[in-house]
């Protein structure tokens, strides 16, 4: 059984399928048709609705795709849909905001972009443009232009809270969901399961008596199995509620994040060490994707077009797995075999996720990622450039890509040509030849192969020049202040 709050009111459920998605349990279970359906596959927002959950004794609301969220995954949540935003004698300021700008015509997408926008006004009411953007970039609009839309939420933006009924009823919420109990009973319906364990030694138990069991993180990935492919999943382990995975901490050498923490509280501390880390989580999918999805099953996933494996690869990342009470830490590079194939051993999951942490001014990493779209795409082709330069040679290199092979996989042959040679063009380009022989990639619907190679090229080229312009101008800071001490002294003469 799970409970949870829809908007103010208490639910239990235990005689609902493990597979029903939030999106058909609000339309046909509850007869709430405010939330569309558009793609169910989480590219066009429609569905959007907010989750509320208490973080450090406050609550925290988070934008999600309801066609991919599995209901076991509302346990202990608050789940706020558009019917809920309206009170008695008006709209809510954020539907108001759509009406007086003029942000609707055939209002499909609307209730995902009045979703999305109320987030926005709850975690950051002084919202810029770019956080605007952001914001909606999970929402696809076919009618009005995204012009309206966009001003109707910069119109939100204030430098004091939104108050409406939530903001007045926030500690009655936050009452009420604890005083749900953390632990649930699974789901039942017919050969359907679903289990929700609350801590890591009761999910290892559970998924070694399960070891057929399907783990569910975000299930940003899996529930497209039940919503694009219409498959019944036998068994499902929600990992949502395991808080011990939920974690993101520091050692003096390392950043150790948990398999189960959402991408978007992944952002601050990778940009702090690796900023194009940061800046690449931020075109991952949409943020009602991060919001849910995590590093860890990203990696899973064992996707060879996955956006975070081909940094964490060139970061020289290492995975912790666990199974039943024993554990084991391996390279990430080494935990890819073939396509969707990996070293996992049955009933083993992906317990935390240790980056290292630069050591030294001379280690110089960027990432890119190129797809058809900034927001919400898939790559065609992402590379990731981790170099230590000393005396202006190379003196370590780890070089990996996705989209080029059946995995995320390191650049062999490139890392070989650069290493020990001066940083200079003429071995780049030398790198550049070598980096051509790595790899053999497919043609496919999103690249040629021949684009992916020459594409691949051109971001080792790019690394470089980058890299070349940051020193210069570094240097010429250096050289600039130098000449202003000089400049002082020599005056005082």
């Amino acid at each position: 059984m799970i409970t949870f709050l829809l908007n103010q009111t208490l639910k239990s459920e235990s005689d609902i399928s493990p597979n029903m998605t939030v999106l058909n349990y609000l339309r046909t279970e509850l007869q709430k048709t405010g939330t569309k359906e558009g793609c169910g596959s989480g590219d066009c927002g429609a569905c959007t609705v907010v989750l509320g959950e208490i973080v450090d004794g406050k609550l925290q609301y988070r934008s999600v795709n309801s066609c991919l969220t599995f209901v076991s995954s509302l346990h202990g949540k608050q789940l706020i849909t558009v019917e809920d935003l309206k009170n008695k004698q008006s709209l809510h300021p954020v539907q108001q905001a759509l009406v007086d700008f003029h942000g609707s015509q055939c209002g499909y997408c609307t209730p995902g972009f009045i979703m999305s926008m109320f987030a926005l006004s709850k975690n950051k009411p002084q919202a810029d443009k770019e956080d605007v953007l952001e914001s909606l970039a999970g929402n696809l609009c076919r009618c009005t232009g995204y012009r309206p839309i966009i001003d109707a939420a910069m119109s939100l933006s204030s430098d004091k809270p939104l108050l409406d009924q939530f903001a007045e009823l926030e500690q009655q919420t936050i009452a009420k969901l604890e005083k749900i109990e953390a632990k649930s009973a699974p789901l039942i319906q017919g050969n359907l399961t679903s289990f929700s364990p609350t801590s890591i030694d009761e999910l290892a138990d559970l998924y070694e008596r399960h070891p057929k069991a399907k783990l569910v993180a975000g299930g940003t990935d899996l529930a497209l199995e039940v919503t694009q492919f219409h498959r019944e999943i036998e068994t499902l382990i929600n990992v949502t509620g395991v808080k011990d995975m939920k974690i993101i901490r520091e050692t003096e050498q390392d950043m150790i994040i948990g398999a189960n923490l959402p991408i978007s509280d992944c952002y601050a501390s990778l940009a702090k060490y690796y900023p194009d880390f940061g800046h690449l989580l931020h075109r991952f999918a949409s943020l009602q994707v991060r919001n849910q999805g995590t590093i860890g099953g990203n990696v899973a996933n064992a996707s060879p077009i996955g956006d975070t494996p081909p940094l964490l690869i060139a970061l020289n990342a290492r995975l912790i797995l666990r199974k039943g009470q024993q554990s084991r830490e391996i390279p990430i590079d080494e935990y890819f075999i073939n396509y969707k194939v990996t070293v996992q051993q049955e009933s083993e999951f992906i317990e935390q996720i240790i980056i290292p942490k630069p050591n030294n001014e001379q280690q110089f990493f960027s990432a890119y990622k190129l797809s058809k779209r900034i927001d919400d795409d898939i790559s065609a082709v992402c590379g990731a450039f981790n170099v230590t330069i000393e005396n202006d040679v190379v003196v370590a290199a780890r070089v990996a890509f996705g989209g080029m092979a059946a995995i995320p996989k390191r650049a062999d042959l490139c890392e070989k040509a650069l290493v020990g040679q001066a940083w200079n063009k003429a071995n780049i380009e030398a790198a550049m030849a070598q980096l051509d022989q790595d790899f053999e990639p497919l043609s496919d619907f999103r690249a040629s192969k021949e684009y992916r190679s020459k594409t691949a090229c051109n971001m080792l080229l790019r690394f470089f020049l980058e890299q070349q312009t940051q020193a210069m101008a570094k240097k010429n800071t250096q050289q600039f202040e130098q000449n202003k001490i000089e400049t002082r002294v020599t005056s005082y003469v």
